[in-house]
């Protein structure tokens, strides 16, 4: 993959005036990855790093850019100490995988100097970044030092703000009755379906394979849909976990769930269609602000973790989100809106700081 002229990373619609954009290729391996640190600004930029059979350099440079940009907002309404980056792999992960590709990719997380610090994502293991750790210490979810894997605490976050969205639109915390559609079996979605049934929920679930959704069906009781019309299932709370997009102009008139929230990163397609859920009364939990649980649980990592203060601040998810309803109603602006903002006020209240100090 050859890099891109630098006007077309400048004036690409995703570029939000990242910090440091890195391509990388190693022809022995096979490796082509880019690398986006979006702002450190609170701190070294922690993202996950995603392997995916991108269509083109194009798309592959579009989604890390939006991936970076959502990693900052993310953190910062965690309330980390840390910055946002996010990092692509272009390659099928069934077929392309292997350490050499790995063992090459940390050699250029390594070369950051720190800068940017990376763990699992879509199509990326916790195995996976452990063979990118013989590269680089700058890695975190592996199993030395914390909780390992932190896909269940993703999807225990998104349990609460799923909890929190309901109290808000329904004045009750109870899912007893309440139908979720989870679209996107992975590692994330199943164990929320599981949480889920867990507290009485009913399910309908999408996924691409048939295997997972039919462990589902199994499982929780669940009835299944296609992942291409999970978004307008007869639902209370539709909770997209796969990729994102899933949230525009075509999808947002034929949903029937009232509450839209789930793991998936990017999911409003253009900033526009947070202003469309608004308008159709459509209870929206922010997702760089629902999936957080990933990058809290990493947080915590090191020789002092403690689980039980890690799920608790996994927990605050919940608190977060119930603060930014509250303030969309109030003022009558989308919650995504109202998350930037909350977001960039905490940026900037840290950019002062250093400029005072």
């Amino acid at each position: 993959m050859k890099a891109s002229p630098v006007h077309l990373v400048f004036r690409n619609e995703a570029f939000a005036d990242h910090e440091q954009i890195v391509f990388c290729r190693d022809v022995e391996s096979g490796l082509s990855a880019i690398i986006a640190i979006h702002d450190t600004t609170l701190g070294p930029a922690l993202g996950g790093t995603r392997m995916w059979p991108y269509e083109s350099e194009a798309a592959a440079l579009r989604d890390v850019l939006r991936l970076s940009h959502g990693m900052t907002y993310k953190n910062a309404l965690a309330g980390l100490p840390l910055g946002g980056g996010k990092a692509v792999i272009v390659g099928d992960p069934k077929r392309h995988k292997s350490p050499a590709l790995f063992h090459a990719y940390g050699r250029y997380v390594d070369r950051l100097g720190g800068a940017y610090l990376t763990a699992e994502d879509v199509g990326v293991s916790v195995d996976d970044v452990v063979e990118v750790g013989t590269a680089t210490a700058h890695v975190r979810g592996i199993p030395e030092g914390g909780a390992g894997d932190p896909s269940p605490h993703t999807a225990y976050g998104v349990y609460k703000g799923i909890v929190a969205a309901a109290r808000h639109k329904h004045g009750s915390a109870d899912l007893d009755g309440i139908t979720v559609c989870v679209q996107g079996l992975g590692q994330v979605g199943m164990a929320l379906a599981e949480l889920l049934h867990e507290a009485g929920a009913g399910l309908v679930v999408a996924d691409v394979r048939d295997a997972a959704v039919a462990d589902a069906v199994e499982r929780f009781g669940a009835e299944a849909v296609s992942p291409q019309e999970a978004h307008a299932a007869d639902c209370d709370v539709f909770a997209p976990c796969a990729l994102g997009a899933v949230l525009n102009e075509r999808t947002i008139p034929e949903l029937k769930a009232r509450i839209v929230a789930g793991s998936a990163n990017n999911q409003l397609e253009r900033s526009a269609d947070g202003e469309r859920l608004l308008e159709r009364g459509v209870l929206y939990a922010p997702d760089f602000v629902i999936n957080a649980g990933g990058v809290i649980c990493i947080s915590h990592e090191g020789p002092d973790f403690d689980l039980e203060a890690m799920r608790k601040d996994v927990a605050a998810i919940g608190d977060t989100l119930a603060t930014i309803f509250a303030r969309s109603d109030a003022q009558g602006l989308a919650t995504s809106v109202v998350a930037d903002r909350m977001a960039e006020e905490r940026l900037a209240e840290a950019r002062n700081a250093a400029a005072a100090g």
